[in-house]
């Protein structure tokens, strides 16, 4: 059964010295399900070996969830406990570095009422909203990695037993993850290099403009004066390098809050809290959705979009071409950190302080002025595909390629 115990230990060495780039003193936040222990353990260990002060492990257990949502009465999903969200905010304040096992079961809130699910998700959104800001401004070094479960990894090989399942995903996320180089940490700084290189040329081009085209897209995206692209690792504002997700592929900044038109066809499933919302189409007029339709979690899409006002504005964009890794192996992973490392995205809701120049220095009026859009929630979907044209137009109103064909054409 995948991974050996040398991958293993190598993912979590990864975690800790690429994904947060632990300092010695410093407090590590462990988050991950109750299947990812022998993970957990050994991210503990590399974390008090790299000189942590303390590693602070927080489990869940999707099963207890699931029984929540069914059973629970409806009052406590307005409610997220204090004493929690205190906790999370006063780490973040104090420099520590979260690391975040992240592997839902995409089908495991089937049933449930949505605006259960809506619900708590607003709860805890807003709770937590402090802590994530945080996170959002890169005031902390975090990082999302994932463990193939059963539950997950049979929702992405149906037709294998689960024992094989499991295997097919760990030698998926084992190659995504790079955990089978014989220096993964080297490896790592490698492609950091080279997101690295199309992050330079897209900055010295300060396009104003994206033009999208494919199949059921088009779609025009203003990109605000003084935005920044970002991808692979990123500095924190304590001058510590980490990577926010294992795997990466993406490079990505904000649109204008405002000057988004047309209309984006999703190209992948997209699991959001535990519901599959699939083949899903958006109109924009001046920034905002309009309209939208969806073949299937169209009544979860109408509660992610109510949520607050900026949660019908996008926060990000970023490209990724068809032609990479994760997009090669043919594989949907109903997980969002893999899927939209294998196709070009777009985020509803809050867009990231750090992709606007001096971002992170500014209040919320000046943001806004900036056009930075305020949200909640940040929710990536899927649009990319082999039939995608992405152009840029340049500040003298020059087109120029970006994408053809779903891969770079620079």
């Amino acid at each position: 059964m995948y991974p050996t115990k040398q991958q293993l230990d190598n993912y979590a060495k990864l975690a800790v010295k690429v994904g947060v780039n632990v300092q010695p003193g410093q407090t590590v936040v462990v988050m991950a399900p109750v299947t990812a222990a022998d993970l957990v353990r050994l991210i503990t260990l590399h974390a008090y070996k790299a000189g942590a002060h303390n590693v602070y492990v927080e489990y869940n257990d999707d099963q207890l969830s699931k029984i929540k949502y069914h059973h629970a009465p409806e009052e406590v999903f307005t409610e997220y406990p204090e004493w929690r969200a205190k906790a999370m905010e006063e780490y973040a304040e104090k420099g520590a570095a979260f690391i975040q096992i992240y592997s839902p079961d995409p089908d495991l809130l089937n049933g449930v009422e949505p605006a259960r699910i809506a619900t708590a998700a607003k709860t805890a959104a807003t709770a937590l909203n402090k802590y994530r800001s945080y996170l959002m401004a890169h005031h902390n070094a975090w990082t999302l990695i994932s463990y193939a479960t059963p539950e997950w990894a049979s929702k992405v090989f149906p037709d294998e037993s689960p024992e094989s399942a499991q295997q097919k995903l760990w030698e998926r996320i084992i190659d995504a993850t790079r955990i089978d180089h014989d220096n993964p940490v080297e490896a790592w700084g490698n492609h950091n290099a080279k997101l690295s290189e199309v992050v330079t040329f897209l900055n010295d081009k300060r396009y104003k403009q994206l033009q999208y085209e494919a199949p059921g897209t088009s779609l025009t995206i203003e990109l605000p004066e003084g935005h920044v692209w970002l991808g692979g690792a990123k500095e924190n504002s304590r001058g510590v390098w980490f990577n926010p997700n294992i795997p990466t592929e993406e490079v990505y900044t904000l649109p204008s809050k405002n000057g988004v038109n047309g209309t984006v066809r999703s190209t992948k499933p997209l699991n959001n809290n535990g519901v599959i919302i699939d083949g899903f189409s958006l109109s924009f007029k001046d920034g905002k959705v309009v309209d939208f339709s969806a073949e299937q979690g169209a009544e979860a899409l109408q509660k992610l979009l109510d949520t607050d006002e900026g949660a019908r504005y996008l926060g990000e964009v970023a490209l990724v071409p068809h032609d990479s890794p994760i997009s090669n192996s043919n594989v949907i992973f109903y997980n969002t950190l893999f899927d939209e490392n294998a196709s070009c995205h777009l985020a509803l809701g809050q867009a990231y302080p750090v992709t606007i120049e001096g971002g992170t220095d500014m209040d919320e009026q000046e943001l806004a002025k900036h056009g930075v859009n305020k949200s909640l929630i940040h929710v990536d979907f899927m649009i990319g595909a082999a039939e995608l044209s992405i152009d840029g137009i340049t500040q003298d109103g020059r087109k120029e390629a970006i994408f053809r064909n779903g891969n770079w054409a620079f």
